[in-house]
């Protein structure tokens, strides 16, 4: 079946519309950040460069470093932000863009986002490294698709009757991270699940001028416990990453720098040095 334009939009040049990237220009193994000034952080590791791509807040380099080919990658904020880069980065490994046909062999991706977050329980503490055992969204993205048998249900389910979900906000869905990325990257980190918010403020729970609608939602998400397991941290991108790896066939891991803890009110007083050491330590395990 062939994609109408309309659906699957290129720039003139022919590259992918909002990324601005042909097919050859992408590493099969990604590093994905929301912060478009962290890219350049990361490339000035690498031992070449081969292209350097920007389109609004997505900036892209492409190289080498350590024997690996990398693509490291800005999405922004926002799981609808990743919505776009995710689809876009799928077409560009599985769609001839001449032909505007699915191709029969599939080039699977491995993406690993480093993002900062806040830690959710009083004993994470600021700058520690989490990696994401489940992306839990509370955006709604991924019920716009079709995730029949992917999503968690028994824990969406209690997380629902805990914490008197208000059927006005979308439903939840919770999905796995790749279990063999998360035992490479991941084995020494502090674990849990990752829940994802649709903003900074209100979403996450910050009362600051704007009034809030449930102010006692956050001590619902912190006390959650199923089957041992609790909510370790909160950030805004890692639902999404998940569920549409998996719609799509891609490995994914979110790993994140804890730059504040919710539950005791604290804040890092500079997290570059702890960012620095967090992304050698996932170039050096990719």
């Amino acid at each position: 079946m062939k994609i109408a334009a309309s659906e699957l939009p290129l720039q003139p040049s022919g590259a992918m519309y909002h990324l601005n990237l042909f097919p050859e220009e992408l590493a099969d193994t990604i590093i994905l950040v929301g912060d478009p000034g962290r890219v350049a952080k990361i490339s000035q590791r690498f031992d070449t460069i081969e292209i350097k791509r920007e389109n609004r807040e997505l900036i892209t380099h492409t190289g080498t470093c350590q024997n690996k080919r990398l693509t490291v990658l800005s999405t922004g904020m926002g799981t609808d932000n990743i919505d776009i880069v995710l689809n876009e980065l799928d077409a560009l490994a599985n769609i001839d863009l001449k032909s505007m046909e699915v191709k029969t062999e599939k080039r699977p991706l491995t993406m690993v986002r480093i993002g900062t977050c806040g830690a959710l329980q009083a004993d994470i503490p600021i700058h520690s490294h989490i990696a994401s055992t489940q992306g839990f969204g509370i955006d709604g993205v991924l019920q716009f698709y079709n995730h029949n048998g992917l999503s968690d249900e028994a824990l969406v389910n209690a997380f629902v009757a805990h914490t008197d979900w208000n059927g006005h906000l979308p439903y939840p869905y919770c999905m796995n991270a790749d279990a063999e990325l998360l035992q490479q990257v991941g084995y020494d980190m502090v674990q849990g699940i990752t829940i994802s918010a649709p903003g900074f403020f209100g979403p996450q729970g910050r009362d600051v001028r704007a009034p809030l609608q449930y102010p006692d939602m956050n001590g619902k998400i912190d006390s959650f416990s199923y089957n041992g397991r609790h909510f370790s941290n909160m950030e805004m991108e890692c639902s999404a990453i998940y569920g549409l790896s998996k719609l799509l066939g891609h490995k994914a891991l979110t790993v994140c720098l804890a730059i504040a803890n919710r539950a005791t009110k604290d804040f890092s007083k500079g997290y570059a040095k702890a960012m620095e050491t967090l992304i050698d330590t996932v170039i050096d395990r990719l």
